[in-house]
């Protein structure tokens, strides 16, 4: 589990094929490696990981095929969101986070407004309904609120307002009109999604 507060902009500098998949190799940047052993896991760009080497300020990760085609940002060298998996004892500073990317988004509009900046991201029409004003959404491993939600027949746009320090501190900054960002969903949403389904089990 994680919160959505990104701990440290990592850099992919090394890519290895597999037979199925990529061996990713990231420079973790100024997130503390001192505690993570390997088997642990990390969120990169939102995505949970397990690292399977630690070399000083570098870690590695095995990313799936199914993984590559179910994400972005993991396939390619540039900078990346880092989480450390949360601690029963730690804050949880933003919401409850899994690390599985529910699938993906598309920048529709990211411009400045004030000292904000404003973004507004297409979801496909199978996430749309686990959005809600004011309710919480994973955008590429950042724990963001939704502004506003727009219903469309292509889905829903959701509205998000970035404040500076999340500018400066993720990698959201780098975002353009046209990019596709992972999307991980409420978990809350899901959940009562499926008790007001009245799922009944057999017998």
């Amino acid at each position: 589990m994680f919160t959505g507060i990104v701990a440290a902009v990592g850099t992919i500098e090394a890519l290895e094929q597999l037979a199925d998949g990529l061996r990713v190799t990231v420079h973790a940047g100024s997130l503390d490696l001192s505690d993570v052993q390997i088997g642990d896991s990390i969120a990169i760009q939102g995505a949970c990981m397990t690292a399977v080497a630690i070399n000083g300020p570098r870690f590695v990760v095995e990313v799936s095929r199914e993984s590559l085609n179910l994400t972005v940002g993991l396939d390619r060298p540039g900078e990346v969101n880092l989480e450390k998996a949360l601690r029963l004892a730690d804050r949880l500073g933003g919401h409850l986070v899994s690390g599985h990317v529910d699938g993906l988004g598309q920048v529709v509009h990211f411009a400045p407004v004030g000292e904000s900046w404003r973004l507004d991201i297409q979801v496909p029409p199978l996430l749309s309904k686990y959005f809600a004003y004011k309710g919480s959404a994973t955008v590429n491993g950042t724990s963001l609120t939704v502004n506003s939600v727009v219903d469309s027949a292509q889905g829903a746009v959701i509205s998000i307002n970035l404040i500076p320090h999340t500018i400066s501190v993720t990698t959201l900054r780098h975002l353009r009109t046209g990019d596709r960002v992972n999307l991980e969903v409420d978990l809350i949403a899901r959940y009562v999604e499926r008790m007001l389904a009245g799922v009944h089990l057999p017998g």
